[in-house]
């Protein structure tokens, strides 16, 4: 202070001295300023490009994390519908420029769009190797796009990944905007003072000291609270406190410009989070929110003596709502649902009860009680009650059902993770024991999961290993005991557990999805080995076989395409080929099946109803379904010569076929006095071990050159 004060005295002595001086502190202050400009912007820049990318960053990983998770169960079962819904809405998401749904090898299984164009193609791009093979989140990018991708994962099994580009242009741009705008403001700012104290330079000498003291107060600490400011929302705290200015200056402006930017990131950041953490559909919490709040319930529930339950509700057969009715029948059941799911928490579940969406037709449960288990009890039956009642939808009736997986803590598990997977495999059980209904997990479910996983993993290789072949089971017609077809049966041989019984792997290709693949190549294999015995038979009446197609294959819509397909490389006529269907598969959905079994018959080809009887066998079921040939189910043909009532009943439905013109065939015929009832009662054909076991191809070769010697 006194040195400026003598400089001032100085200033007043020696005009030229204070002339020279003041031509030295006004270039020192411009030059000043000019460092304080380039300081403030480069602040400013680095701090607006840290927020920007750090929000896109955390904006891009929530979404490719939940994605990930959401994407868990339809890639588990393959279900590409599933898969594409997830992917284009995630692909609409502003900002984004790519969605690619990948499996194990890299191979894009969906890109968001309707045709995907890109299905089947390995990924070969410069970010792709480190998304393949990614175990967690990963984030990479490029000067323009933001590359964040993330396995999914089934337990321990890495089913494939996910990637999401984000578009880091438009941040870049509003960067520039605000930045150009703001270096303008603090150019013009500069330049005027400049000009001021080119004009007042005398003044200046006096006032130098003053001067300084208040551009220290009224331009370099507000822009230095604006820094702080920025380096607080740069680390996430979006609601911090700005600074505020009523100057009217282009100072002011900066600082309100600052703080409606700092409004607006928060808000973003806020949407963001209700969007991250809310289920589009119904409202409800999503996975991530439910995974956050059951991880903090744990943690103060952990000693408290409090127990705590999950429940997993799963709509059963829902995918034939979406098949049926269409994707917007499916939301509307999938809110009414919710809706009931939710009355029903609010009457039984508790104050502390919550319920989420974790994705497709899945819904989560959390009860909280000193003693949890009746608690669930009373819920999960509940839930299964109101949500078997019949829904309407589209002016039609809709019987869904649910199934209930219940889970306690701490007696099951006491992490969230561990948790979760012993609902999903509880629910799956019930799903198992026959649907519409409730069951507690044991940890005898989680072996039995985790020996299902192993017979699926090795059932996928199994047709290409040679160890699923086809055997052929004869069938004969009863009125002058002629060979007349065979029955394809698909039998495995593990490499090491050798037999595995049909009833064991078939249900896990069911449900697994596989028998879309299994399914085609047991119709080529079956065409081809009956083209084989007609030209070994000659001129020879010809054998047909009958194949059996899935409940699964019949909702697929492709089940015409692959027949007329087999039938067409194996150059098999259609009149030797029989589709064998379930009774309950085709009464499920008459309309659809009856549209698909027209389309079969149209090739020529006789569609055979398997297990009659067994499910809502009726005349008025057979006069809508078009059928060919009915299989009377070997429960009633074991009891026939014990049992008046399976008697009367196979009489009976014998007498209703025949009346609609339709084939009747009696399975399971083990005994000679079997074989001469149904002879009595004019049952058309049969096969059973009585008549012949089933025979390797070979084998059925000779039987059938031996029928036709005789």
């Amino acid at each position: 202070m006194r040195f400026r004060i003598g400089l001032q005295a100085q200033f007043f002595a020696m005009v030229g001295f204070a002339i020279l001086a003041a031509s030295l502190l006004l270039l020192l202050f411009w030059v000043r300023q000019q460092e304080v400009q380039r300081t403030v912007e480069a602040m400013s820049r680095q701090a607006t490009g840290q927020v920007l990318d750090a929000n896109l960053r955390r904006r891009a990983e929530g979404a490719a994390g939940q994605l990930a998770k959401s994407l868990a169960n339809p890639l588990y079962y393959f279900d590409l519908d599933a898969v594409g819904d997830l992917a284009k809405g995630t692909l609409q998401q502003p900002g984004v420029r790519y969605v690619l749904v990948f499996d194990a090898d890299g191979n894009i299984l969906h890109d968001g769009t309707p045709d995907i164009p890109t299905y089947g193609r390995r990924m070969d791009d410069a970010l792709a190797y480190e998304a393949i093979g990614a175990r967690e989140l990963h984030s990479q990018s490029t000067p323009d796009t933001l590359d964040v991708s993330a396995p999914v994962m089934i337990g321990e099994s890495r089913l494939g990944g996910v990637r999401i580009g984000f578009d880091r242009s438009e941040g870049r741009d509003f960067q520039l905007t605000a930045m150009s705008t703001l270096g303008q403001k603090i150019r013009d700012l500069g330049a005027r003072q400049l000009m001021a104290i080119l004009l007042i330079s005398a003044a200046l000498l006096a006032l130098g000291g003053v001067l300084l003291a208040v551009i220290q107060r009224t331009m370099v600490r507000p822009i230095s609270e604006l820094a702080d400011s920025a380096r607080a929302i740069e680390a996430g705290y979006f609601e911090t406190e700005l600074p505020v200015s009523r100057r009217l200056d282009e100072l002011g402006d900066l600082v309100r410009a600052f703080g409606r930017m700092s409004q607006s990131v928060a808000r973003h950041d806020r949407e963001i989070r209700r969007m991250a953490y809310t289920d589009a559909l119904t409202g409800l919490a999503n996975r991530l929110a439910f995974r956050e709040m059951l991880d903090a319930r744990l943690m103060t529930l952990n000693g408290a003596g409090r127990q705590l339950a999950l429940l997993f509700a799963d709509a059963d057969d829902f995918k034939r709502i979406n098949d049926t009715l269409g994707h917007d029948a499916g939301d509307e059941v999938l809110l009414q649902f919710a809706h009931r799911i939710s009355d029903a928490v609010a009457q039984i579940g508790g104050a502390d009860a919550r319920v989420a969406r974790f994705g497709g037709d899945e819904f989560v449960i959390l009860v909280e009680d000193t003693d949890v288990r009746p608690a669930a009890t009373r819920l999960a039956e509940r839930l299964v009650k109101v949500l078997s009642e019949p829904l309407v939808v589209q002016g039609r009736q809709v019987f869904l059902g649910t199934s209930v997986g219940v889970t306690l803590f701490p007696d099951d598990a006491d992490g969230a993770t561990s948790l979760l997977k012993n609902g999903d495999i509880a629910m799956y059980q019930a799903k198992v024991a026959g649907k519409s209904c409730y069951r507690f997990f044991s940890r005898a479910m989680n072996e039995a999961v985790e020996r299902r996983v192993h017979l699926e993993n090795e059932l996928r290789g199994a047709w290409d290993r040679g160890e699923l072949r086809l055997v052929y089971q004869p069938v004969y017609r009863l009125a002058d005991h002629r060979l007349v077809g065979a029955e394809a049966l698909l039998r495995w041989r593990h490499h090491e557990q050798g037999v595995i019984a049909p009833s064991v792997f078939i249900d896990v290709a069911e449900q697994s999805g596989l028998i879309e693949t299994i399914g085609p190549q047991v119709m080529r294999a079956a065409c081809g080995d009956a083209k084989r015995w007609q030209r070994a038979r000659g001129e020879d009446p010809p054998l047909f076989v009958s194949v059996n197609v899935s409940p699964r294959q019949l909702r697929s819509g492709d089940l015409a395409k692959m027949v007329e397909a087999s039938l067409r490389d194996a150059g098999l006529s259609p009149e030797q080929l029989h589709i064998e269907l379930t009774e309950t598969a085709v009464i499920t959905d008459e309309a659809h099946a009856s549209q698909l079994l027209t389309r079969l018959r149209a090739l020529g080809v006789k569609v055979w109803l398997d297990d009659f009887g067994t499910g809502f066998s009726g005349l008025s079921h057979l006069r809508r379904v078009p059928v060919d040939g009915v299989k009377i189910d070997r429960s009633f043909v074991a009891d026939v010569l014990r049992d008046p009532d399976d008697l009367a009943l196979t009489t009976a439905i014998i007498a209703m076929a025949h009346s609609l013109g339709i084939t009747v065939v009696a399975e399971g015929v083990e005994k000679e006095g079997q074989y001469a009832l149904l002879r009595e009662r004019r049952c058309d054909l049969a096969q059973g071990y009585w008549l012949g076991h089933p025979l390797e191809l070979d084998e059925f070769m000779a039987l059938a050159a031996e029928a036709v010697a005789a």
